[in-house]
């Protein structure tokens, strides 16, 4: 049996087989719907239910009691027991691009820190996969699982497919990464995928505010910004828990050196008060932010780490005056690369 669902206020409607995902159904109808981690734990997805019923299998992880009252649903783990009406974002920008399958070879292994490795991915030579900055691929594990991972690199320079994965303990592929993976080993990916990518449209101030590998997006955003030239003000704060945890902060710096419209601001959250060794900004990076901003209204927010920071840097912005449709994310769930 399958149920209508219509999207309001754009007026398209799909169907949703019984017991499908509505996500996964929109989806596979070429339907672009704001998501991110897929397993309900980032909240990318929610959306408001203006009519119908929907069920899910199990409560999502992000699910709260304010979810209840505003009639929210997570698109990834909802599925339909009527036909329903639903708010939901839709990204007009990603429907052109197609979503390939296909096999590549480990080019390059580098320990970044204790715990990220950089992996470039080398595509068949007639192969490409067209991104969007922000965006992220699957790796596709043997078993059918997948493992996702943000590109680090800008669109523009494609050759290679970069990634920092950051080692889980006991992960089923970052164990490997870190304890077996060797050049020329085989994968297969299946990319682009993700509603968290640049904003080309709007020319507002930039903050991005990265936690640990969330600054794998960021960087691809950047380094897309420096080729088109725009000269926007940009503020880059990464947080992360100590000096060492800032595996690429010389890149940074340097973008800061060389380019007088963006400011770097590294921030630790793991840092004795009494440390002398570190004359940077301490603490949590959203409250880094908010000290440093009065008014943030007119700013345009990408944001990419735990979902603890993103939903706390959310919830901080919003009082220094932040448009929510003007804050963008990609959570990480590390605990799903398990």
């Amino acid at each position: 049996m399958a149920f209508q669902i219509t999207l309001s206020p754009q007026g398209i409607s799909f169907a949703v087989e019984e017991g499908e995902a509505i996500l996964d159904a929109a989806l596979n109808q070429g339907i672009s719907l704001s998501y991110g981690c897929r397993n309900g734990a980032c909240g990318a997805c929610k959306a408001q239910i203006l009519s119908g019923e929907i069920s899910y299998p199990e409560d999502p992880i992000a699910h709260s009691d304010e979810d209840e009252v505003q009639n929210n649903a997570y698109l990834c783990f909802a599925r339909a027991e009527s036909d329903l009406e639903i708010k939901a974002e839709v990204i007009q920008e990603t429907s052109e691009i197609e979503v390939k399958t296909l096999p590549c070879r480990v080019h390059k292994l580098e320990q970044l820190a204790d715990d990220v490795m950089y992996i470039a991915l080398k595509l068949p030579s007639t192969e490409r996969i067209q991104f969007l900055p922000g965006q992220y691929i699957d790796i596709l594990l043997e078993d059918g699982q997948h493992r996702s991972f943000s590109l680090a690199n800008p669109p523009h320079h494609d050759e290679f497919l970069e990634l920092h994965v950051r080692h889980v303990d006991g992960g089923k592929f970052t164990d490997k990464v870190f304890a077996h993976m060797k050049q020329m080993d085989i994968l297969r990916v299946e990319g682009p995928h993700g509603s968290f990518f640049f904003h080309e449209e709007s020319s507002r101030p930039i903050i991005f505010m990265a936690g640990g590998t969330g600054f794998a997006p960021i960087k691809s955003i950047i380094e897309h910004l420096l080729a088109e030239k725009i000269t926007v003000p940009i503020h880059l704060y990464w947080g992360v828990r100590t000096e060492s945890d800032l595996y690429m902060n010389d890149l940074a710096k340097q973008w800061a050196e060389e380019n007088p419209n963006i400011t770097y601001i590294p921030v630790l959250s793991e840092v004795e008060e009494n440390d002398n060794k570190w004359n940077g900004r301490k603490g949590f990076v959203h409250q880094a932010i908010c000290d440093d901003f009065d008014d943030l209204s007119n700013f345009d927010i990408y944001t990419c780490g735990p979902p603890i920071m993103i939903k706390s840097g959310e919830k901080a912005f919003k009082e220094k005056g932040m448009d929510s449709s003007h804050f963008f994310f990609d959570s990480f769930d590390y605990a799903v690369q398990l």
